[in-house]
């Protein structure tokens, strides 16, 4: 499934249709999101970025513009329907900014905010200090930890096709500091090159919140601090979708942050078969 272009892994699926690119969130990888390809009446490309998944090891963390640059180098001119999670989305609305007639749609999965903070109560960013050590200074798993994160990528996966699926959680428990590495500059960098980086197309986009948000949460913050947390978010979101045209927010109940398209991929399925019927 695999193909290298420029030392980037790539994983094209389908043919024919709209050109579908998916961003994984920091600490996922294209393959992650093999399954929301199902949907057919597109050509699908998953692929990982420099650094990340089966690609050439670059320096990490790395500024939006290298990674949406990267992207376009890879996929071509389009225009594509951009699927991104997360941080990944960030980088989508950034590839937006720099090449917005290779943009036709884009489909925002939990997306990062580049307000959040200045919308939250400052509670909230100490809650998410808390949550984000330092890679360096974490010891190696020990077999215990690898035995149960083993477990636990295998059921998050347990529907994938058992060779891809017994890379992935090798893959995962193998590598598990790379989206710390690769989210380290977020706040600091990445945030603010996407507040200065100019318009995003008018394109038909549709905004999908985790409606659970991130279980880790409840672990470092009070129950009402994590309300106000997750409306703050979800409020953030229906900003975003506000700002197209043909814009749309839906919220996914009982999803969490990291796995929603594994979690509800009925519904992503219907929204990326929503934006596709649009195009």
């Amino acid at each position: 499934m695999r193909t290298m272009v420029g030392g980037v892994a790539t994983y094209p699926r389908g043919t024919g249709g709209p050109s579908v690119l998916y961003l994984p969130g920091a600490g996922l990888v294209g393959l992650d999101f093999l399954t929301v390809t199902e949907a057919p009446g597109a050509t699908h490309l998953l692929y990982d970025r420099g650094g990340t998944g089966w690609s050439d090891p670059v320096p990490l963390p790395r500024s939006a513009a290298e990674v949406a640059t990267e992207l376009h180098r890879v996929a071509g001119d389009g225009p594509h329907v951009l699927v991104g999670h997360s941080m990944g989305a960030v980088y989508a609305r950034r590839f937006a900014q720099l090449f917005p007639s290779s943009v036709a749609g884009l489909l925002l999965l939990d997306p990062g905010h580049e307000d959040l903070f200045a919308h939250l109560p400052a509670e909230a960013r100490a809650l998410n200090d808390q949550m984000k050590p330092d890679p360096a200074a974490l010891p190696e798993l020990t077999a215990e930890q690898r035995a149960a994160a083993t477990a636990a990528w295998a059921e998050i996966l347990k529907t994938f096709p058992e060779g891809v699926r017994d890379e992935l959680v090798a893959h995962h428990v193998e590598h598990w500091r790379t989206g710390l590495t690769e989210s380290a500059n977020l706040e600091s960098e990445v945030y603010d090159e996407l507040r200065g980086g100019g318009p995003i197309p008018d394109v038909p986009t549709i905004v999908l919140s985790a409606g659970a948000g991130n279980p880790a949460w409840s672990s470092f913050g009070s129950p009402e601090l994590v309300r106000q947390a997750l409306d703050g978010i979800r409020e953030l979101h229906g900003k975003i979708a506000a700002s197209f045209t043909r814009g749309e927010h839906r919220v996914l109940d009982g999803a969490t942050h990291l796995f929603l398209h594994l979690e509800k991929p009925e519904e992503v399925h219907a929204a990326l078969g929503d934006l596709l019927a649009r195009l």
